[in-house]
């Protein structure tokens, strides 16, 4: 059974929004970090942590293919929440709908605005006066699903897009535990 406070993690990279997941936890337990890379940063501190870890190189195999063996894993580990974090994939049709409604990303703009990448040098070259970050649901269209929360961060002057990106990230590590517990008890 899918129990929605049994959440795994896909990452492909460091995983500091894993980080804050995991260290923000309390109304839900992180039962699995998976990724696509079994090199990725990531997975060495959740192991270091005693989290279950599950990871398959993506590379060269058919998107829904892998995709079936994620939701195998998954459900190994009755995972009902599925949270990405740096998860550089785009997932097949088949694990959206089999996970319909249970997929969540956090993404480093204002959606619908700066969907996709280069987030911030978009926002940027466009002048906005704030950027931020966006939880969403994930669905078959790219970072078009229902945003669940956001958070704004000032584009100061003198921004350019690694200081814009470290404080967006910082409101990223604030947001998406928040909006992850409010999700799996709704």
């Amino acid at each position: 059974m899918r129990d929605p406070k049994r959440v795994a993690i896909l990452i492909s990279g460091r995983g500091s929004n894993m980080r804050a997941l995991v260290e923000q936890a309390e109304v839900y337990e992180v039962a699995l970090i998976a990724s696509n890379k079994p090199e990725a940063l990531g997975l060495e501190w959740a192991r270091s942590r005693g989290l279950s870890t599950w990871e398959l190189e993506s590379k060269g195999i058919e998107k829904e293919a892998f995709d079936r063996q994620l939701s195998a894993a998954l459900d190994d580990h009755s995972v009902g929440t599925i949270a990405l974090a740096g998860f550089m994939r785009i997932l097949s049709p088949w694990f959206i709908d089999e996970w319909r409604g249970r997929i969540v990303n956090i993404h480093p703009s204002l959606l619908p605005k700066y969907r996709g990448l280069d987030t911030h040098a978009r926002a940027i070259a466009a002048a906005e006066p704030v950027s931020g970050c966006s939880v969403h649901l994930v669905t078959e269209e790219l970072d078009a699903g229902e945003v669940l929360g956001q958070t704004q961060v000032p584009i100061l002057p003198t921004d350019d897009v690694q200081s814009l990106e470290q404080r967006v990230l910082a409101e990223e590590h604030r947001l998406y535990p928040k909006v992850l517990s409010e999700f799996v008890t709704r």
